[in-house]
């Protein structure tokens, strides 16, 4: 989305104040604790500032315990490609099984892995009694078409995939759901090294997810790549300007972001960076400057065909491919995924 040079005057005056606030400031995120659930560990990792982990703490209370489903093994089969699609699932109202089977239709064969924002979990594990301090967002409750809506732990056992989902925030007052919200990696292949990664606070509390899959190719190569799923805060609080500080509240996350990624391995990153200025956003500047080797070749709008809030970022070994695209569906969410293809034969 182009940027007038009146928005960005504009925007320019809230910089002293956003810095003041050290939305622009302090930003590194680094190991914490491992969380070990009744299946496997989780690598913690959290911002350094205490001011960030107070705030965050305060919302972590409203939260139930991240997700882990695991189906039954399967025999591995060689593949070429690897299939990513990054999607903000508008809180139940998209349709992730008829995406599935879109995505096996034009990809006949390759494992898929889902890099999913706004996803919800509903049941007894969502505390209903809260301290006074407790942080909780606003409620969104959508719908498919149909009318329908369906919570990530019972899409992923309906599906048959592996999941893996850490709550961000609670999805609404105590008195009005038994819910909370956040990222999650669904997959056809097993998800092992398990990693959280608490953002710096601004409006909300934000969580990414980490993951690593694994495969083979064809010619019986082995190929390991790591698979992340980010949301950015899309403004921040009334003293820092609303929409115009949230450029530098996010971009304060996305680097807070980027430096617990920067291991120098094959990764994948799916964000809804609430980009509102798209590919000039600062938030989207800096996860680019992170991986350099990302081509955007399909530039359109995602949300309601408008905003480029949401990307892919790729940082792959050498002699591996990666192309994307937007999807022509939004599948009943209000952004459109994207789709991406990793190809890991040389000869290919």
């Amino acid at each position: 989305m182009a940027i007038t040079a009146r928005v960005r005057a504009t925007l320019g005056v809230c910089l002293t104040v956003a810095t003041l606030h050290g939305c622009a400031g302090r930003s590194t995120v680094a190991h914490v604790e491992m969380v070990q659930l009744d299946g496997p560990a989780i690598h913690w990792m959290g911002p350094q500032l205490d001011a960030d982990r107070s705030s965050l703490g305060n919302w972590r209370m409203s939260v139930g315990p991240p997700v882990v489903v695991s189906p039954a093994a399967q025999p591995t089969v060689p593949s070429d490609r690897l299939v990513v699609v990054n999607w903000n699932m508008h809180v139940g109202g998209g349709d992730i099984a008829g995406l599935l089977a879109e995505v096996r239709r034009r990809h006949e064969g390759a494992p898929v892995v889902f890099l999913l924002q706004e996803a919800y979990r509903e049941g007894p594990e969502v505390p209903v009694r809260l301290d006074a301090e407790a942080g909780f967002a606003s409620m969104i409750r959508s719908l498919r078409p149909d009318g329908s809506r369906e919570e990530i732990q019972s899409v992923a056992r309906r599906l048959g995939l592996h999941a893996y989902y850490v709550p961000s925030m609670r999805n609404g007052a105590p008195t009005a759901s038994a819910e909370d919200r956040g990222n999650a990696i669904l997959s056809t292949l097993p998800l092992t090294d398990l990693t959280a990664i608490e953002l710096p606070f601004e409006r909300q509390r934000r969580v990414a997810v980490a993951a690593a899959v694994t495969g083979v190719t064809s010619a019986g190569a082995p190929w390991k790549i790591r698979v992340v799923s980010a949301h950015l805060d899309n403004m921040v609080g009334a003293r820092r300007l609303w929409i115009a500080g949230g450029e530098f509240g996010r971009t304060r996350q996305a680097r807070g972001l980027v430096s617990a990624l920067q291991d120098g391995n094959p990764l994948v990153l799916g964000a809804d960076l609430n980009s509102w200025f798209g590919f000039h956003d600062g938030a989207y500047r800096t996860a680019a400057a992170a991986f350099p080797g990302t081509a955007v070749t399909d530039r359109r709008g995602t949300f309601h065909g408008m905003l480029r809030l949401d990307h892919l970022f790729f940082r792959l070994d050498e002699g591996w491919r990666a192309q994307f695209a937007r999807a022509d569906d939004t599948f009943g969410s209000d952004h459109y995924p994207l789709v991406g293809e990793i190809r890991f034969d040389r000869s290919l």
